[in-house]
Protein backbone atom coordinates (compact mmCIF):
# COMPACT_ATOMS: atom_id res chain seq x y z
CA UNK A 1 0.00 0.00 0.00
CA UNK A 2 2.52 2.77 0.75
CA UNK A 3 4.48 4.42 -1.94
CA UNK A 4 7.28 2.10 -3.37
CA UNK A 5 9.34 4.77 -4.12
CA UNK A 6 8.95 6.45 -0.61
CA UNK A 7 10.02 2.98 1.00
CA UNK A 8 12.67 2.70 -1.49
CA UNK A 9 14.05 6.59 -0.45
CA UNK A 10 13.81 5.33 3.51
CA UNK A 11 15.52 1.99 3.31
CA UNK A 12 18.62 3.93 0.93
CA UNK A 13 18.37 7.06 3.68
CA UNK A 14 18.83 5.03 6.49
CA UNK A 15 21.70 2.61 5.47
CA UNK A 16 22.90 5.68 3.23
CA UNK A 17 24.11 2.92 0.62
CA UNK A 18 22.37 1.81 -2.27
CA UNK A 19 24.18 -1.66 -2.23
CA UNK A 20 22.58 -2.29 1.16
CA UNK A 21 19.61 -0.78 0.35
CA UNK A 22 18.92 -3.07 -2.70
CA UNK A 23 20.30 -6.08 -0.64
CA UNK A 24 17.69 -5.39 2.06
CA UNK A 25 15.04 -5.18 -0.60
CA UNK A 26 15.85 -7.48 -3.00
CA UNK A 27 16.38 -5.32 -5.63
CA UNK A 28 18.97 -4.87 -8.24
CA UNK A 29 20.81 -1.33 -7.62
CA UNK A 30 20.06 0.03 -10.87
CA UNK A 31 16.41 -0.82 -9.85
CA UNK A 32 16.73 1.45 -6.35
CA UNK A 33 18.55 3.87 -8.30
CA UNK A 34 15.89 4.51 -10.64
CA UNK A 35 13.07 5.01 -7.57
CA UNK A 36 14.66 7.74 -6.17
CA UNK A 37 15.13 9.28 -9.49
CA UNK A 38 11.56 9.47 -9.89
CA UNK A 39 11.21 10.60 -6.43
CA UNK A 40 13.48 12.89 -7.42
CA UNK A 41 11.91 14.29 -10.28
CA UNK A 42 8.31 14.20 -8.31
CA UNK A 43 9.82 16.82 -5.44
CA UNK A 44 11.67 18.28 -8.00
CA UNK A 45 15.24 18.25 -5.92
CA UNK A 46 17.78 16.09 -5.19
CA UNK A 47 16.94 14.60 -1.55
CA UNK A 48 20.72 12.27 -1.78
CA UNK A 49 24.36 14.43 -2.23
CA UNK A 50 26.43 11.80 -3.92
CA UNK A 51 29.93 13.00 -3.71
CA UNK A 52 33.48 10.19 -3.48
CA UNK A 53 31.63 7.34 -3.20
CA UNK A 54 29.25 8.38 -0.70
CA UNK A 55 26.33 9.58 0.13
CA UNK A 56 24.26 12.33 2.48
CA UNK A 57 20.97 13.74 2.30
CA UNK A 58 20.19 16.69 1.54
CA UNK A 59 18.21 18.87 3.29
CA UNK A 60 15.24 18.41 1.04
CA UNK A 61 16.41 14.70 2.41
CA UNK A 62 16.17 14.99 5.66
CA UNK A 63 12.58 16.33 5.30
CA UNK A 64 11.41 13.90 3.43
CA UNK A 65 13.00 11.01 5.86
CA UNK A 66 11.65 12.30 8.92
CA UNK A 67 7.71 12.24 6.95
CA UNK A 68 8.69 9.10 5.90
CA UNK A 69 9.19 7.43 9.21
CA UNK A 70 6.26 8.79 10.59
CA UNK A 71 4.58 7.49 7.64
CA UNK A 72 5.97 4.30 7.83
CA UNK A 73 5.35 3.95 11.83
CA UNK A 74 1.56 4.88 11.71
CA UNK A 75 1.16 2.63 8.65
CA UNK A 76 2.59 -0.28 10.63
CA UNK A 77 0.37 0.75 13.06
CA UNK A 78 -2.82 0.90 11.13
CA UNK A 79 -1.99 -2.51 10.22
CA UNK A 80 -1.58 -4.17 13.54
CA UNK A 81 -4.47 -2.78 14.81
CA UNK A 82 -6.51 -4.40 12.03
CA UNK A 83 -5.07 -7.56 12.29
CA UNK A 84 -5.25 -7.80 15.75
CA UNK A 85 -9.29 -6.68 15.44
CA UNK A 86 -9.45 -9.84 12.77
CA UNK A 87 -6.72 -12.42 14.82
CA UNK A 88 -4.82 -12.70 11.88
CA UNK A 89 -1.35 -12.80 12.75
CA UNK A 90 0.57 -12.50 9.42
CA UNK A 91 3.78 -10.72 7.85
CA UNK A 92 7.32 -10.43 6.77
CA UNK A 93 9.85 -11.25 9.62
CA UNK A 94 13.86 -10.84 8.37
CA UNK A 95 15.96 -13.02 11.35
CA UNK A 96 19.32 -12.93 11.53
CA UNK A 97 21.69 -15.92 13.36
CA UNK A 98 24.90 -16.41 14.02
CA UNK A 99 26.31 -19.89 12.53
CA UNK A 100 26.11 -22.46 15.87
CA UNK A 101 22.34 -20.92 16.62
CA UNK A 102 21.37 -21.18 13.40
CA UNK A 103 22.45 -24.81 12.67
CA UNK A 104 21.61 -26.03 15.78
CA UNK A 105 19.17 -24.27 17.62
CA UNK A 106 16.77 -22.50 14.72
CA UNK A 107 15.57 -25.13 12.94
CA UNK A 108 13.36 -26.16 15.20
CA UNK A 109 12.14 -23.43 17.15
CA UNK A 110 11.26 -21.71 13.34
CA UNK A 111 9.45 -25.05 12.32
CA UNK A 112 7.27 -24.98 14.97
CA UNK A 113 6.84 -21.32 14.59
CA UNK A 114 5.87 -21.76 10.95
CA UNK A 115 3.56 -24.78 12.02
CA UNK A 116 1.54 -23.09 14.09
CA UNK A 117 1.75 -19.10 12.35
CA UNK A 118 1.50 -20.01 8.66
CA UNK A 119 0.97 -16.85 7.48
CA UNK A 120 4.17 -15.23 8.72
CA UNK A 121 6.94 -15.28 6.31
CA UNK A 122 9.95 -16.06 8.03
CA UNK A 123 13.41 -14.99 6.11
CA UNK A 124 17.04 -15.91 7.60
CA UNK A 125 20.08 -14.67 6.94
CA UNK A 126 23.27 -16.76 8.54
CA UNK A 127 26.47 -15.17 9.52
CA UNK A 128 29.01 -14.46 12.48
CA UNK A 129 28.33 -13.09 15.15
CA UNK A 130 29.67 -9.87 14.61
CA UNK A 131 27.88 -9.70 10.89
CA UNK A 132 24.88 -10.01 13.07
CA UNK A 133 25.14 -7.14 14.52
CA UNK A 134 26.18 -5.44 12.17
CA UNK A 135 22.65 -6.33 9.79
CA UNK A 136 20.63 -5.31 13.18
CA UNK A 137 22.79 -2.06 13.68
CA UNK A 138 21.47 -0.95 9.94
CA UNK A 139 17.97 -2.38 9.90
CA UNK A 140 18.88 -5.12 7.45
CA UNK A 141 16.98 -7.46 9.70
CA UNK A 142 14.40 -7.25 12.28
CA UNK A 143 15.66 -9.18 14.48
CA UNK A 144 19.19 -11.12 15.44
CA UNK A 145 19.71 -14.19 17.48
CA UNK A 146 24.13 -14.44 18.88
CA UNK A 147 26.37 -16.15 20.33
CA UNK A 148 28.30 -13.44 22.40
CA UNK A 149 27.73 -10.67 24.46
CA UNK A 150 26.66 -7.60 22.27
CA UNK A 151 28.55 -4.27 23.10
CA UNK A 152 26.14 -1.66 21.07
CA UNK A 153 24.39 0.03 24.22
CA UNK A 154 21.68 1.52 21.51
CA UNK A 155 20.78 -1.91 20.72
CA UNK A 156 18.16 -4.23 23.05
CA UNK A 157 19.57 -7.29 23.92
CA UNK A 158 17.94 -9.82 26.35
CA UNK A 159 19.29 -13.07 26.82
CA UNK A 160 17.46 -16.45 25.55
CA UNK A 161 19.78 -19.10 27.19
CA UNK A 162 23.27 -20.20 28.79
CA UNK A 163 24.95 -21.76 26.52
CA UNK A 164 28.08 -24.04 28.04
CA UNK A 165 30.96 -24.47 26.01
CA UNK A 166 32.98 -27.44 26.48
CA UNK A 167 36.40 -29.26 25.18
CA UNK A 168 35.92 -31.38 22.48
CA UNK A 169 38.65 -34.28 21.76
CA UNK A 170 38.85 -37.31 19.81
CA UNK A 171 37.78 -40.84 22.05
CA UNK A 172 41.27 -41.64 21.96
CA UNK A 173 42.86 -38.87 23.29
CA UNK A 174 44.50 -38.61 26.03
CA UNK A 175 42.12 -36.54 27.82
CA UNK A 176 39.32 -38.12 26.57
CA UNK A 177 38.35 -40.07 30.03
CA UNK A 178 38.69 -36.82 32.20
CA UNK A 179 35.75 -35.41 34.08
CA UNK A 180 37.11 -31.74 33.39
CA UNK A 181 39.96 -30.16 31.94
CA UNK A 182 42.11 -26.90 33.01
CA UNK A 183 43.03 -24.33 29.91
CA UNK A 184 46.41 -24.40 30.48
CA UNK A 185 45.97 -28.58 29.95
CA UNK A 186 43.99 -28.32 27.05
CA UNK A 187 46.74 -25.71 25.01
CA UNK A 188 49.35 -28.27 25.29
CA UNK A 189 48.02 -29.78 22.22
CA UNK A 190 47.14 -28.55 18.52
CA UNK A 191 44.13 -26.26 19.03
CA UNK A 192 41.82 -25.53 16.25
CA UNK A 193 39.62 -22.36 16.33
CA UNK A 194 36.72 -20.43 14.03
CA UNK A 195 37.56 -17.40 12.21
CA UNK A 196 38.07 -13.84 13.55
CA UNK A 197 34.50 -12.45 14.08
CA UNK A 198 32.97 -15.70 15.62
CA UNK A 199 30.97 -15.15 18.59
CA UNK A 200 32.63 -18.22 19.95
CA UNK A 201 36.02 -17.31 19.21
CA UNK A 202 35.32 -13.73 21.09
CA UNK A 203 34.09 -16.20 23.98
CA UNK A 204 37.14 -18.20 23.99
CA UNK A 205 39.55 -15.25 23.58
CA UNK A 206 37.99 -13.47 26.80
CA UNK A 207 37.97 -16.78 28.41
CA UNK A 208 41.92 -17.45 28.07
CA UNK A 209 42.52 -13.80 28.79
CA UNK A 210 40.42 -14.74 32.16
CA UNK A 211 42.49 -17.69 32.75
CA UNK A 212 45.84 -16.15 32.26
CA UNK A 213 47.05 -17.89 28.87
CA UNK A 214 49.04 -15.95 26.52
CA UNK A 215 48.09 -16.12 22.48
CA UNK A 216 51.69 -17.72 22.20
CA UNK A 217 50.45 -20.00 24.46
CA UNK A 218 48.06 -21.79 21.98
CA UNK A 219 49.21 -23.66 18.86
CA UNK A 220 46.66 -22.94 16.81
CA UNK A 221 46.98 -25.51 13.67
CA UNK A 222 43.79 -24.63 11.80
CA UNK A 223 41.39 -21.69 11.75
CA UNK A 224 37.72 -22.76 10.33
CA UNK A 225 34.46 -20.89 9.51
CA UNK A 226 31.69 -23.48 11.03
CA UNK A 227 31.47 -25.59 13.76
CA UNK A 228 30.96 -29.25 11.64
CA UNK A 229 34.33 -28.61 10.59
CA UNK A 230 35.91 -28.21 13.46
CA UNK A 231 34.14 -31.08 14.68
CA UNK A 232 35.29 -33.25 11.34
CA UNK A 233 39.15 -31.64 12.30
CA UNK A 234 39.09 -32.80 15.56
CA UNK A 235 37.43 -36.05 14.88
CA UNK A 236 40.27 -36.71 12.35
CA UNK A 237 42.83 -36.13 15.11
CA UNK A 238 43.56 -32.87 13.72
CA UNK A 239 43.62 -31.31 17.26
CA UNK A 240 41.66 -30.50 19.93
CA UNK A 241 38.76 -27.24 20.62
CA UNK A 242 36.20 -25.59 22.22
CA UNK A 243 32.58 -25.72 21.40
CA UNK A 244 29.05 -25.63 22.27
CA UNK A 245 27.79 -28.46 23.95
CA UNK A 246 24.39 -27.81 21.84
CA UNK A 247 26.50 -28.16 18.63
CA UNK A 248 27.90 -31.51 19.43
CA UNK A 249 24.81 -33.96 21.03
CA UNK A 250 24.72 -36.07 17.79
CA UNK A 251 28.84 -36.81 17.90
CA UNK A 252 27.94 -37.29 21.88
CA UNK A 253 25.87 -39.62 21.11
CA UNK A 254 27.66 -41.58 18.48
CA UNK A 255 30.57 -41.63 20.81
CA UNK A 256 32.90 -40.14 18.36
CA UNK A 257 33.59 -37.68 20.41
CA UNK A 258 34.18 -36.54 23.80
CA UNK A 259 32.67 -33.56 25.58
CA UNK A 260 34.62 -32.33 28.78
CA UNK A 261 33.75 -29.49 30.92
CA UNK A 262 36.25 -26.90 31.11
CA UNK A 263 37.29 -25.57 34.88
CA UNK A 264 36.15 -23.37 35.85
CA UNK A 265 33.32 -23.77 33.46
CA UNK A 266 32.86 -21.76 30.33
CA UNK A 267 29.55 -20.76 29.79
CA UNK A 268 27.75 -17.51 27.23
CA UNK A 269 24.60 -16.18 26.63
CA UNK A 270 22.72 -16.88 23.49
CA UNK A 271 20.42 -13.52 23.04
CA UNK A 272 18.07 -11.89 21.52
CA UNK A 273 19.34 -8.16 19.60
CA UNK A 274 16.88 -5.46 18.09
CA UNK A 275 16.54 -1.93 17.91
CA UNK A 276 15.21 0.29 19.79
CA UNK A 277 11.71 0.95 18.02
CA UNK A 278 8.96 2.61 19.84
CA UNK A 279 6.77 -0.13 17.50
CA UNK A 280 6.93 -3.86 16.25
CA UNK A 281 4.63 -5.77 14.24
CA UNK A 282 2.44 -8.20 15.87
CA UNK A 283 4.11 -11.05 14.09
CA UNK A 284 7.09 -10.18 15.67
CA UNK A 285 5.49 -9.77 19.05
CA UNK A 286 4.52 -13.36 18.95
CA UNK A 287 7.90 -14.43 17.25
CA UNK A 288 9.48 -13.03 20.17
CA UNK A 289 7.16 -14.98 23.05
CA UNK A 290 7.07 -18.07 21.10
CA UNK A 291 11.03 -18.18 21.55
CA UNK A 292 11.10 -17.39 25.03
CA UNK A 293 8.95 -20.10 26.30
CA UNK A 294 10.95 -22.59 23.94
CA UNK A 295 14.22 -21.48 25.33
CA UNK A 296 12.63 -22.44 28.87
CA UNK A 297 11.07 -25.66 27.65
CA UNK A 298 13.01 -28.43 30.49
CA UNK A 299 16.12 -29.75 29.24
CA UNK A 300 16.72 -27.24 26.61
CA UNK A 301 18.75 -24.86 28.83
CA UNK A 302 21.57 -25.18 31.38
CA UNK A 303 20.96 -24.83 35.37
CA UNK A 304 22.38 -21.14 34.82
CA UNK A 305 19.90 -20.12 32.64
CA UNK A 306 18.45 -17.96 35.25
CA UNK A 307 20.93 -15.32 34.81
CA UNK A 308 19.27 -12.22 32.64
CA UNK A 309 21.45 -9.13 31.32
Amino acid sequence: MADRRLQVFYTVARLLSFTKAAEALHMTQPAVTFQIRQLEDHFNTRLFDRTHNRIDLTEAGHIVFEYAERIFEQYAEMENAVREMTGEISGAITLGASTTIAEYMLPALLGDFKSKYPDVHLRLKVTNTEGIVSMVENNIIDLGVVEAPVGNKNLLVEVCRIDQLVAIVPPNHPLAGRDRVRLGELVEYPFICREQGSGTREVIQEYMISQGIEREQVGVCLELGSSEAIKGAVQAGMGVSILSRTAIGKELQLGILKGIPLDPPLERPFSFVRQRQKFRSRAMEELLDFARSYCEVPGTVSAAAGHKS
